[in-house]
């Protein structure tokens, strides 16, 4: 047997990565799956170039919760609190849920998905983007 098949081929790609840490400054290459820096445009292990997928309105934040997506939810299920259980906001979402017959969470849930839309990804990521 050959030594360089004894051992199998190398890993590479996400499996390679499983027991890593992913701190949130951090994310994988999409080519090679080697740990960088979130802001890196080129990986620094295989040199390739990293394409961003989402626009900024689609960006997500380090707990992987998108400011578009919880601003949806507010819009169009927001009488029944399901931006705020997106969000982790089990109780305020339980509170909009019970009073759900009334018209009020409706407003309050067009209004605060306004506010989402308007906000921007470095307070969406401080108020919500904690993991």
């Amino acid at each position: 047997m050959n030594d360089s098949t004894a051992g199998g081929p190398e890993p590479s790609g996400p499996e390679v990565h499983g027991a890593e840490a992913r701190s949130p400054d951090q994310k994988y290459c999409s080519d090679c799956g080697a740990l960088i820096r979130v802001r890196a445009e080129i990986c620094p292990k295989c040199g390739v170039r990293q394409i961003p997928l989402m626009n900024a309105l689609g960006a997500l934040a380090p707990n992987g919760k998108s400011k578009l997506g919880a601003a949806l939810f507010g819009f169009f299920l927001g009488s029944f609190g399901a931006h705020k259980f997106y969000l982790g906001q089990n109780g305020w979402g339980l509170i909009y849920l019970l009073f759900c017959w009334t018209a009020i969470p409706g407003i309050v849930g067009i209004i605060e998905a306004i506010l989402l839309v308007v906000m921007s990804d470095e307070d969406f990521n401080r108020k919500h983007g904690m993991i």
